[in-house]
């Protein structure tokens, strides 16, 4: 008997046990953590609302991205006609509704009787409407049938690596605004403008039309739907970047087209630095083995010859650019005679035209044993070693940067390498461990255009409240740094058009453009190899046009490619043929 009684009072101790802690838990619930529960701080109420609600999200209240011109690079807003599932049980227009939209009355019947949800109908779904079409459909008046402009995003959006994309990252947002409420599937920036401005863009609020429905789906509170909306005129925000819609769709098609596998192009305007069209391979996809997601126009790559530019700076600022001097050009860059190219004697000016690769042996010999830092003292004047990318105090940012995710540039990991001649050939035409990202060569072009000036690159003019006024705008920025001398870019600029004037030169492909150009090719071994043994090479090429009156900057890498298909030459022909004419 005394056994019983204790079992029964260890079965009463642990059932009160349980209880308390179901009691506990259910306080925990209900009481204390109702809004933050759990470690992604879920709001409980705000959740079982939505259980009860069926809604049709029209804005989700993220800023947007506009081009220069105001046109949207983010979707935008179409006119839609949102059907809500409880009409099925109601006389509803719907030979109205027909005759408005252009759908067939039994497409549109058929898809209402099957709807688990409000269903949303655009062009897409064969839905032709207007404004004032929308106009109409709202007159009837009928609970549950609204014309509605409805927020899009579009898959094939321009300028996606620039711009990138948002997701929701609930433990990013919580290190990331550790101060802010947001709902746990808010979207953030996870890349590109999308990131950078991130802070500016989340949303205040969303904009839905939603009623409430009881177990089964039926409305509550007879047909009444609520349009939820933030009456404010000032947010979301909308950031108005420097791209030009159009010449990015043109690069994007061009690009798409040629063989260019790994790499791209970026184009700017020579007056006001701005990016005009950017564009990265391999495409964007957030969702596949990451190869697509680093924009290659901000990350450093060899440059090989296109370097040589800062070696010829060097050497013109150094007085090395004797009119009479001579180089056999039949040897490779360590004077030993080079069995694939024979290019003859040539002077200092068409030693650059043709690239040929001994007369840089020789000059950069020469000027390390006048300064042993010439090369990177150059490049840094050239602006290739810090990122190009606007930067500076944007309002409690004492360093905001447009683009953060731009890397810097290099001409030397090891100092020692100094003291070695064939190093020290290599790094002059942009070898060895000389780096340089896409944009910055970009920008030294422009630079070089623009009679030396130098500035950083904005991809962003103006971040615009959304009644249109202006909330901050990006000044025009001069590159920190000095910068080289006027009579070396004046050379420099002679160069550049000898590269393509010279029947020889490695531009003289594009003579046949309905306008002058200025460039220089590069191709810089990587080291590496493709499956069937061939080697991996960075083919570039960099100038700008026209060059009697220089507007644009262009650069086009074809990376890691075999050298039977390199297309950067050809792609900046499209390129340079699309846009010059166009202008």
């Amino acid at each position: 008997m005394r056994k019983i009684r204790k079992r029964m009072v260890t079965v009463c101790i642990v059932i009160t046990a349980g209880l308390l802690l179901l009691a506990g838990r259910l306080a925990d619930l209900q009481l204390f953590n109702t809004e933050h529960f759990g470690r992604h701080h879920i709001n409980l109420i705000e959740e079982s609302v939505q259980q009860r609600t069926q809604s049709v999200l029209i804005n989700n209240g993220r800023g947007s991205m506009l081009d220069r011109n105001g046109t949207s690079l983010s979707g935008g807003d179409e006119p839609s006609l949102v059907l809500f599932p409880f009409i099925r049980g109601l006389d509803w227009p719907g030979k109205e509704i027909s005759r408005i939209t252009g759908m067939s009355e039994g497409i549109l019947i058929s898809l209402v009787s099957r709807a688990d949800e409000p269903l949303i109908l655009a062009k897409k779904d064969g839905a032709e409407l207007t404004p004032n079409d929308l106009d109409q459909i709202n007159s009837l008046k009928f609970p549950g049938i609204y014309g509605v402009m409805v927020q899009t995003s579009s898959a094939e959006r321009p300028a996606p690596h620039l711009t990138g994309f948002t997701a929701e990252m609930p433990e990013v947002m919580k290190t990331r605004y550790p101060e802010k409420k947001l709902p746990v599937n808010t979207k953030i920036g996870a890349s590109g403008l999308q990131k950078a401005f991130d802070e500016f863009l989340l949303p205040e609020s969303e904009t839905r039309l939603l009623y409430h429905v009881d177990g089964n789906g039926n409305p509550l509170f007879g047909v009444n739907v609520k349009y939820i909306a933030d009456s404010s005129s000032h947010y979301p925000v909308q950031i108005k970047t420097t791209i030009d819609e159009e010449n990015q769709r043109v690069m994007e098609e061009i690009l798409s087209s040629s063989p260019i596998q790994k790499g791209g192009a970026v184009l700017l305007d020579i007056q006001s630095n701005g990016i005009l069209a950017m564009a990265s391979k391999p495409e964007l996809d957030p969702n596949g083995d990451g190869s697509g997601m680093k924009n290659y126009m901000l990350e450093s790559m060899k440059p090989g010859s296109v370097f040589k530019i800062v070696t010829a700076a060097a050497a013109i600022e150094s007085g090395l650019d004797h009119p009479s001097a001579r180089y056999n050009c039949d040897l490779n860059p360590y004077g030993a005679p080079e069995e694939d190219r024979q290019l003859g004697t040539l002077d200092f000016d068409k030693s650059f035209s043709r690239s040929c690769n001994y007369t840089y042996n020789i000059l950069s010999n020469e000027l390390i044993k006048k300064d042993p830092d010439y090369l990177e003292k150059t490049a840094a004047n050239l602006g290739l070693l810090e990122p190009a990318g606007w930067s500076g105090p944007v309002f409690h940012y004492s360093l905001f940067k447009q683009l953060p995710e731009e890397k810097g540039g290099t001409v030397w990991k090891d100092e020692r390498d100094k003291g070695s001649k064939k190093a020290v050939a290599q790094a002059a035409i942009g070898q060895k461990d000389v780096q340089a990202t896409p944009l910055a060569i970009a920008n030294m072009m422009a630079s070089i255009a623009r009679g030396g000036e130098k500035m950083t690159v904005k991809a962003v003019e103006e971040i615009l409240y959304k009644n249109g006024t202006v909330m901050y705008r990006f000044p025009d920025q001069e590159q920190p740094g000095p910068s080289i001398d006027r009579y070396t870019v004046q050379k420099l600029q002679k160069l550049l058009r000898l590269v393509v004037e010279d029947e020889k030169g490695t531009g003289s492909k594009f003579r046949s453009l309905p306008f002058l150009t200025a460039g220089k090719s590069g191709t810089a071994e990587t080291g590496k190899k493709d499956v069937s043994g061939q080697n991996l090479i960075n083919k570039w090429f960099a100038g700008y046009f026209p060059s009697d009156n220089p507007k644009y900057a262009l650069v086009v890498l074809d990376a890691d490619t075999v050298a039977s298909r390199a297309s950067a030459n050809q792609v900046f022909y499209d390129l340079a043929a699309a846009i010059g004419s166009g202008s």
